[in-house]
Protein backbone atom coordinates (compact mmCIF):
# COMPACT_ATOMS: atom_id res chain seq x y z
CA UNK A 1 0.00 0.00 0.00
CA UNK A 2 1.15 3.54 -0.77
CA UNK A 3 2.85 5.49 2.31
CA UNK A 4 0.17 8.35 2.10
CA UNK A 5 -1.65 9.80 4.74
CA UNK A 6 -4.94 7.55 3.87
CA UNK A 7 -3.13 4.60 3.95
CA UNK A 8 -1.02 4.62 7.06
CA UNK A 9 -0.23 1.13 8.41
CA UNK A 10 0.18 -2.35 7.12
CA UNK A 11 -2.85 -3.34 8.87
CA UNK A 12 -3.80 -7.42 9.15
CA UNK A 13 -1.57 -8.84 6.03
CA UNK A 14 -3.85 -10.94 3.59
CA UNK A 15 -1.93 -13.42 1.41
CA UNK A 16 -2.10 -12.31 -2.19
CA UNK A 17 -2.93 -15.71 -3.24
CA UNK A 18 -6.31 -16.20 -0.92
CA UNK A 19 -9.38 -15.85 -2.08
CA UNK A 20 -12.26 -13.89 -2.44
CA UNK A 21 -13.76 -14.44 0.74
CA UNK A 22 -11.20 -14.54 2.83
CA UNK A 23 -9.71 -10.96 0.98
CA UNK A 24 -13.24 -9.96 1.81
CA UNK A 25 -13.62 -10.89 5.38
CA UNK A 26 -9.63 -9.79 6.51
CA UNK A 27 -9.63 -6.64 4.16
CA UNK A 28 -8.44 -3.44 5.77
CA UNK A 29 -8.26 -5.03 9.47
CA UNK A 30 -5.76 -3.35 11.78
CA UNK A 31 -3.64 -5.45 13.43
CA UNK A 32 -5.21 -7.16 16.59
CA UNK A 33 -4.75 -5.21 20.08
CA UNK A 34 -5.97 -6.94 22.64
CA UNK A 35 -9.37 -6.03 24.18
CA UNK A 36 -9.89 -3.73 21.59
CA UNK A 37 -12.70 -5.00 17.97
CA UNK A 38 -11.52 -6.31 15.39
CA UNK A 39 -12.99 -3.42 13.46
CA UNK A 40 -13.00 -0.29 15.32
CA UNK A 41 -16.11 1.92 15.48
CA UNK A 42 -16.67 4.48 13.49
CA UNK A 43 -14.30 7.98 14.72
CA UNK A 44 -15.88 11.08 14.32
CA UNK A 45 -14.11 13.82 14.67
CA UNK A 46 -13.30 17.52 13.11
CA UNK A 47 -10.22 17.70 14.96
CA UNK A 48 -7.34 15.77 16.51
CA UNK A 49 -4.64 16.94 19.28
CA UNK A 50 -1.78 18.70 17.28
CA UNK A 51 0.51 20.25 19.31
CA UNK A 52 3.92 21.59 17.81
CA UNK A 53 4.48 20.74 14.20
CA UNK A 54 1.42 19.39 11.40
CA UNK A 55 2.84 16.29 11.50
CA UNK A 56 1.20 12.73 11.06
CA UNK A 57 -1.66 11.18 9.34
CA UNK A 58 -4.31 12.75 11.66
CA UNK A 59 -4.79 16.82 11.63
CA UNK A 60 -8.00 17.91 10.68
CA UNK A 61 -11.58 15.81 9.63
CA UNK A 62 -11.64 17.25 5.77
CA UNK A 63 -8.38 15.67 5.25
CA UNK A 64 -8.25 12.40 7.08
CA UNK A 65 -10.10 9.91 9.04
CA UNK A 66 -8.57 6.78 11.01
CA UNK A 67 -12.10 5.49 9.87
CA UNK A 68 -11.76 6.17 6.19
CA UNK A 69 -8.26 4.61 6.45
CA UNK A 70 -9.24 1.65 7.25
CA UNK A 71 -11.99 1.23 4.06
CA UNK A 72 -9.20 2.48 1.74
CA UNK A 73 -6.93 0.24 2.62
CA UNK A 74 -9.92 -2.45 2.43
CA UNK A 75 -10.86 -1.44 -0.87
CA UNK A 76 -7.21 -1.01 -2.28
CA UNK A 77 -6.96 -4.75 -1.51
CA UNK A 78 -9.56 -5.79 -3.46
CA UNK A 79 -8.71 -3.90 -6.46
CA UNK A 80 -5.28 -4.76 -6.29
CA UNK A 81 -4.75 -8.07 -4.32
CA UNK A 82 -0.98 -8.08 -2.97
CA UNK A 83 -0.36 -4.71 -5.13
CA UNK A 84 2.38 -2.11 -3.96
CA UNK A 85 1.74 1.08 -4.50
CA UNK A 86 -1.66 0.75 -4.67
CA UNK A 87 -3.25 4.39 -3.38
CA UNK A 88 -7.12 4.73 -2.76
CA UNK A 89 -9.22 7.98 -1.46
CA UNK A 90 -12.81 7.34 -0.86
CA UNK A 91 -15.89 10.31 -1.68
CA UNK A 92 -18.90 11.23 -0.84
CA UNK A 93 -20.83 9.33 -3.41
CA UNK A 94 -19.67 7.97 -6.48
CA UNK A 95 -20.14 10.92 -8.58
CA UNK A 96 -17.99 13.21 -6.42
CA UNK A 97 -15.12 9.85 -7.03
CA UNK A 98 -15.93 10.42 -11.14
CA UNK A 99 -15.82 14.22 -10.97
CA UNK A 100 -12.49 13.73 -8.79
CA UNK A 101 -10.77 12.28 -11.85
CA UNK A 102 -12.49 14.24 -14.45
CA UNK A 103 -11.58 17.91 -13.29
CA UNK A 104 -8.43 17.15 -11.25
CA UNK A 105 -6.70 15.69 -14.85
CA UNK A 106 -8.21 17.77 -17.05
CA UNK A 107 -7.34 21.35 -18.18
CA UNK A 108 -9.45 23.91 -20.87
CA UNK A 109 -7.73 22.79 -23.96
CA UNK A 110 -7.84 18.78 -23.32
CA UNK A 111 -9.90 16.38 -24.97
CA UNK A 112 -11.69 13.64 -23.11
CA UNK A 113 -13.36 10.33 -24.34
CA UNK A 114 -16.76 9.26 -22.44
CA UNK A 115 -18.50 6.62 -23.46
CA UNK A 116 -21.89 7.85 -25.39
CA UNK A 117 -24.28 4.72 -23.52
CA UNK A 118 -22.75 5.30 -19.78
CA UNK A 119 -24.80 6.35 -16.74
CA UNK A 120 -27.10 8.86 -16.91
CA UNK A 121 -25.51 11.55 -15.29
CA UNK A 122 -22.43 12.11 -17.92
CA UNK A 123 -24.43 14.44 -20.04
CA UNK A 124 -24.32 16.71 -17.00
CA UNK A 125 -20.60 16.09 -16.25
CA UNK A 126 -19.87 16.84 -20.59
CA UNK A 127 -21.66 20.04 -20.37
CA UNK A 128 -19.51 21.19 -17.35
CA UNK A 129 -16.36 20.14 -18.62
CA UNK A 130 -17.06 22.05 -22.12
CA UNK A 131 -17.86 25.17 -20.03
CA UNK A 132 -14.10 24.96 -18.60
CA UNK A 133 -12.75 24.33 -22.28
CA UNK A 134 -12.61 20.78 -21.98
CA UNK A 135 -12.99 19.43 -25.67
CA UNK A 136 -15.67 16.08 -25.57
CA UNK A 137 -15.76 13.35 -27.47
CA UNK A 138 -17.76 10.06 -26.95
CA UNK A 139 -18.51 6.79 -28.61
CA UNK A 140 -20.55 3.40 -27.94
CA UNK A 141 -18.73 0.76 -25.48
CA UNK A 142 -19.67 -2.00 -27.74
CA UNK A 143 -17.01 -2.30 -30.37
CA UNK A 144 -14.13 -0.85 -29.09
CA UNK A 145 -15.99 2.08 -30.83
CA UNK A 146 -14.19 4.70 -28.57
CA UNK A 147 -10.73 3.59 -29.85
CA UNK A 148 -12.32 5.74 -33.12
CA UNK A 149 -11.95 9.13 -31.23
CA UNK A 150 -8.78 8.84 -29.60
CA UNK A 151 -5.94 10.41 -31.13
CA UNK A 152 -5.00 13.53 -29.19
CA UNK A 153 -7.35 12.77 -25.73
CA UNK A 154 -5.71 13.31 -22.32
CA UNK A 155 -7.98 10.77 -20.83
CA UNK A 156 -10.18 8.08 -21.68
CA UNK A 157 -13.23 7.24 -19.69
CA UNK A 158 -14.55 3.54 -19.92
CA UNK A 159 -17.43 2.29 -18.37
CA UNK A 160 -17.48 -1.48 -18.62
CA UNK A 161 -19.67 -3.36 -18.29
CA UNK A 162 -21.95 -0.14 -19.35
CA UNK A 163 -24.86 1.28 -17.02
CA UNK A 164 -27.79 0.45 -18.43
CA UNK A 165 -27.38 -1.48 -21.85
CA UNK A 166 -24.60 -3.94 -20.45
CA UNK A 167 -22.45 -3.68 -23.09
CA UNK A 168 -19.15 -4.24 -22.72
CA UNK A 169 -15.40 -3.35 -24.50
CA UNK A 170 -12.01 -4.98 -24.54
CA UNK A 171 -10.26 -2.95 -21.68
CA UNK A 172 -6.86 -4.42 -22.09
CA UNK A 173 -6.69 -3.67 -25.69
CA UNK A 174 -8.00 0.25 -25.36
CA UNK A 175 -5.96 0.61 -22.68
CA UNK A 176 -3.19 -0.13 -24.56
CA UNK A 177 -4.35 1.82 -27.34
CA UNK A 178 -4.45 4.95 -24.83
CA UNK A 179 -1.13 4.74 -23.15
CA UNK A 180 1.02 4.75 -26.42
CA UNK A 181 -1.61 7.46 -27.51
CA UNK A 182 -0.03 9.25 -24.37
CA UNK A 183 -3.97 9.48 -22.65
CA UNK A 184 -4.18 8.08 -19.32
CA UNK A 185 -7.29 5.75 -18.39
CA UNK A 186 -10.14 5.44 -16.21
CA UNK A 187 -12.63 2.29 -15.63
CA UNK A 188 -15.90 2.76 -13.90
CA UNK A 189 -16.56 -0.32 -12.07
CA UNK A 190 -19.07 -0.14 -10.23
CA UNK A 191 -21.25 -2.27 -11.94
CA UNK A 192 -18.56 -5.39 -11.60
CA UNK A 193 -17.26 -4.71 -8.20
CA UNK A 194 -13.61 -5.76 -7.72
CA UNK A 195 -14.48 -9.06 -7.73
CA UNK A 196 -15.75 -9.09 -11.28
CA UNK A 197 -13.01 -7.25 -12.86
CA UNK A 198 -9.93 -5.60 -11.21
CA UNK A 199 -9.53 -2.56 -13.93
CA UNK A 200 -5.43 -1.45 -12.43
CA UNK A 201 -4.77 -5.58 -13.03
CA UNK A 202 -5.88 -4.69 -16.78
CA UNK A 203 -3.66 -1.98 -16.95
CA UNK A 204 -5.80 1.51 -16.58
CA UNK A 205 -4.67 4.26 -14.13
CA UNK A 206 -7.71 4.84 -12.51
CA UNK A 207 -10.56 2.06 -11.18
CA UNK A 208 -13.73 4.42 -9.63
CA UNK A 209 -16.68 3.13 -8.71
CA UNK A 210 -19.92 4.26 -6.59
CA UNK A 211 -19.72 2.09 -3.43
CA UNK A 212 -23.46 3.38 -3.23
CA UNK A 213 -24.26 0.09 -5.48
CA UNK A 214 -23.31 -3.62 -4.71
CA UNK A 215 -19.52 -3.07 -3.10
CA UNK A 216 -22.18 -1.99 0.02
CA UNK A 217 -24.81 -3.79 -1.25
CA UNK A 218 -27.69 -2.99 1.43
CA UNK A 219 -29.18 0.64 0.04
CA UNK A 220 -28.17 2.37 3.02
CA UNK A 221 -24.87 4.52 2.42
CA UNK A 222 -24.11 6.45 -0.37
CA UNK A 223 -20.02 6.70 -1.12
CA UNK A 224 -17.57 6.58 -3.82
CA UNK A 225 -14.15 5.73 -4.17
CA UNK A 226 -10.49 6.19 -6.91
CA UNK A 227 -7.92 3.54 -6.92
CA UNK A 228 -4.65 4.43 -8.87
CA UNK A 229 -1.02 3.65 -8.75
CA UNK A 230 0.19 6.83 -10.28
CA UNK A 231 1.48 8.61 -7.34
CA UNK A 232 1.15 12.39 -9.17
CA UNK A 233 -2.20 11.62 -10.39
CA UNK A 234 -3.49 10.56 -7.17
CA UNK A 235 -2.26 13.36 -5.19
CA UNK A 236 -3.97 15.42 -7.74
CA UNK A 237 -7.45 13.43 -6.82
CA UNK A 238 -6.75 13.98 -3.04
CA UNK A 239 -5.68 17.63 -3.35
CA UNK A 240 -9.80 18.21 -5.64
CA UNK A 241 -11.25 15.29 -2.62
CA UNK A 242 -9.56 18.61 -0.09
CA UNK A 243 -10.55 21.50 -2.59
CA UNK A 244 -14.45 20.64 -3.13
CA UNK A 245 -14.82 18.53 0.32
CA UNK A 246 -16.62 15.65 -0.77
CA UNK A 247 -15.79 13.41 1.84
CA UNK A 248 -17.59 10.65 3.16
CA UNK A 249 -18.71 10.68 7.03
CA UNK A 250 -17.36 8.17 9.56
CA UNK A 251 -20.91 6.50 9.77
CA UNK A 252 -20.69 5.76 6.00
CA UNK A 253 -17.28 4.87 5.51
CA UNK A 254 -18.12 2.13 8.97
CA UNK A 255 -21.06 0.64 7.12
CA UNK A 256 -18.69 0.46 3.85
CA UNK A 257 -16.07 -1.71 5.57
CA UNK A 258 -18.69 -3.65 7.61
CA UNK A 259 -20.49 -4.50 4.17
CA UNK A 260 -17.66 -5.68 2.54
CA UNK A 261 -16.86 -8.52 4.21
CA UNK A 262 -20.17 -9.87 3.21
CA UNK A 263 -19.02 -9.00 -0.49
CA UNK A 264 -18.15 -12.49 -1.98
CA UNK A 265 -21.55 -13.65 -0.05
CA UNK A 266 -23.69 -11.40 -1.77
CA UNK A 267 -21.78 -11.20 -5.22
CA UNK A 268 -21.96 -15.16 -5.61
CA UNK A 269 -25.38 -15.36 -4.98
CA UNK A 270 -26.41 -12.22 -6.85
CA UNK A 271 -24.74 -13.32 -9.74
CA UNK A 272 -26.22 -16.87 -10.05
CA UNK A 273 -29.54 -15.43 -9.44
CA UNK A 274 -29.05 -13.21 -11.96
CA UNK A 275 -28.23 -15.70 -14.35
CA UNK A 276 -30.86 -17.93 -13.69
CA UNK A 277 -32.97 -14.66 -14.00
CA UNK A 278 -32.13 -14.27 -17.64
CA UNK A 279 -32.14 -17.89 -18.65
CA UNK A 280 -35.82 -17.19 -17.56
CA UNK A 281 -36.63 -14.53 -19.52
CA UNK A 282 -35.47 -15.13 -22.37
CA UNK A 283 -38.07 -18.10 -22.67
CA UNK A 284 -40.57 -15.24 -22.60
CA UNK A 285 -42.16 -13.46 -26.40
CA UNK A 286 -42.77 -10.58 -24.75
CA UNK A 287 -39.20 -9.72 -23.77
CA UNK A 288 -36.42 -8.52 -26.21
CA UNK A 289 -33.29 -7.45 -25.77
CA UNK A 290 -32.34 -9.73 -23.28
CA UNK A 291 -28.94 -8.49 -22.24
CA UNK A 292 -26.78 -10.13 -19.46
CA UNK A 293 -23.16 -10.56 -19.98
CA UNK A 294 -23.04 -14.04 -18.50
CA UNK A 295 -25.21 -15.46 -21.08
CA UNK A 296 -23.29 -17.58 -23.41
CA UNK A 297 -24.60 -15.92 -26.54
CA UNK A 298 -24.79 -12.39 -25.20
CA UNK A 299 -22.78 -10.63 -27.66
CA UNK A 300 -20.49 -9.37 -24.55
CA UNK A 301 -20.04 -12.83 -23.34
CA UNK A 302 -16.71 -13.56 -25.06
CA UNK A 303 -15.08 -10.48 -24.14
CA UNK A 304 -16.77 -10.63 -20.63
CA UNK A 305 -15.41 -13.98 -19.77
CA UNK A 306 -11.77 -13.22 -20.95
CA UNK A 307 -11.53 -10.42 -18.50
CA UNK A 308 -14.22 -11.06 -15.92
CA UNK A 309 -14.36 -13.33 -13.16
CA UNK A 310 -18.46 -12.79 -12.48
CA UNK A 311 -20.52 -11.21 -14.47
CA UNK A 312 -22.92 -8.88 -12.30
CA UNK A 313 -26.03 -8.76 -10.92
CA UNK A 314 -28.07 -6.60 -13.59
CA UNK A 315 -30.23 -7.80 -16.50
CA UNK A 316 -31.73 -5.27 -18.68
CA UNK A 317 -34.15 -6.11 -21.28
CA UNK A 318 -37.36 -4.64 -22.90
CA UNK A 319 -41.16 -4.97 -22.65
CA UNK A 320 -43.27 -3.82 -26.09
CA UNK A 321 -44.69 -0.57 -24.87
CA UNK A 322 -44.22 1.65 -21.88
CA UNK A 323 -47.90 1.20 -20.30
CA UNK A 324 -46.61 -2.51 -20.58
CA UNK A 325 -43.64 -2.25 -18.44
CA UNK A 326 -45.38 0.15 -15.94
CA UNK A 327 -48.04 -2.73 -15.85
CA UNK A 328 -45.40 -5.25 -15.07
CA UNK A 329 -43.44 -2.98 -12.35
CA UNK A 330 -46.89 -2.64 -10.74
CA UNK A 331 -47.49 -6.18 -10.56
CA UNK A 332 -43.94 -7.33 -9.05
CA UNK A 333 -44.12 -7.93 -5.09
CA UNK A 334 -40.38 -9.14 -4.43
CA UNK A 335 -39.09 -6.44 -6.55
CA UNK A 336 -39.03 -2.71 -5.66
CA UNK A 337 -39.76 -0.29 -8.22
CA UNK A 338 -36.36 1.91 -7.61
CA UNK A 339 -33.42 3.18 -8.91
CA UNK A 340 -29.64 2.35 -8.00
CA UNK A 341 -28.93 -1.63 -8.24
CA UNK A 342 -26.63 -4.24 -6.32
CA UNK A 343 -29.00 -4.34 -3.38
CA UNK A 344 -29.73 -7.73 -1.31
CA UNK A 345 -33.19 -6.75 -2.43
CA UNK A 346 -33.95 -6.99 -5.85
CA UNK A 347 -35.27 -3.51 -7.66
CA UNK A 348 -36.13 -2.78 -10.84
CA UNK A 349 -37.24 0.37 -12.74
CA UNK A 350 -38.42 1.50 -16.20
CA UNK A 351 -35.14 3.47 -17.27
CA UNK A 352 -36.50 5.96 -19.61
CA UNK A 353 -38.60 7.88 -17.03
CA UNK A 354 -35.46 9.61 -16.35
CA UNK A 355 -34.97 10.73 -19.66
CA UNK A 356 -30.66 10.47 -19.83
CA UNK A 357 -30.32 7.00 -21.38
CA UNK A 358 -31.13 6.54 -24.99
CA UNK A 359 -33.10 2.98 -24.78
CA UNK A 360 -36.52 2.39 -25.51
CA UNK A 361 -39.52 3.46 -23.68
CA UNK A 362 -40.29 -0.28 -21.93
CA UNK A 363 -36.83 -0.66 -21.30
CA UNK A 364 -36.11 -1.89 -17.68
CA UNK A 365 -33.29 -2.44 -15.81
CA UNK A 366 -33.28 -5.48 -13.25
CA UNK A 367 -30.90 -5.96 -10.72
CA UNK A 368 -30.83 -9.29 -8.85
CA UNK A 369 -30.92 -9.50 -5.56
CA UNK A 370 -30.49 -12.08 -2.43
CA UNK A 371 -33.81 -14.00 -2.57
CA UNK A 372 -34.48 -17.04 -3.28
CA UNK A 373 -33.94 -17.25 -6.72
CA UNK A 374 -36.63 -19.57 -7.60
CA UNK A 375 -39.01 -17.07 -5.43
CA UNK A 376 -37.48 -14.17 -7.98
CA UNK A 377 -38.38 -16.01 -11.20
CA UNK A 378 -41.68 -16.89 -10.41
CA UNK A 379 -42.59 -13.30 -8.89
CA UNK A 380 -40.98 -12.22 -12.32
CA UNK A 381 -43.38 -14.66 -14.52
CA UNK A 382 -46.37 -13.93 -12.70
CA UNK A 383 -46.06 -10.01 -13.29
CA UNK A 384 -45.37 -10.57 -17.09
CA UNK A 385 -48.44 -12.80 -17.19
CA UNK A 386 -50.72 -10.33 -15.24
CA UNK A 387 -49.09 -7.39 -17.33
CA UNK A 388 -50.20 -8.76 -20.56
CA UNK A 389 -52.61 -6.36 -22.93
Amino acid sequence: MSDSAGNEGSGTAVPPAAGDGTRAVRAGLPEPVKHEPTLPGPVFAAHFHLPGEPTGPYAYGRDENPTWTHLERAIGELEAPGGEGVETLVFASGMAAISSVLFSQLRAGDAVVLPSDGYQALPLVRAQLEEYGVEVRTAPTGGDAQLDVLDGARLLWIESPSNPGLDVCDIRRLVEAAHARGALVAVDNTLATPLGQRPLELGADFSVASGTKQLTGHGDVLLGYVAGRDAEAMAAVRRWRKIVGAISGPMEAWLAHRSIATLQLRVDRQNASALTVAQALRRRPEVSGLRYPGLPDDPAHKIASEQMQRFGCVVSFTLPTRARADRFLDALRLVDDATSFGGVRSTAERRGRWGGDAVPEGFIRLSVGAEDPADLVADLLRALDESAD
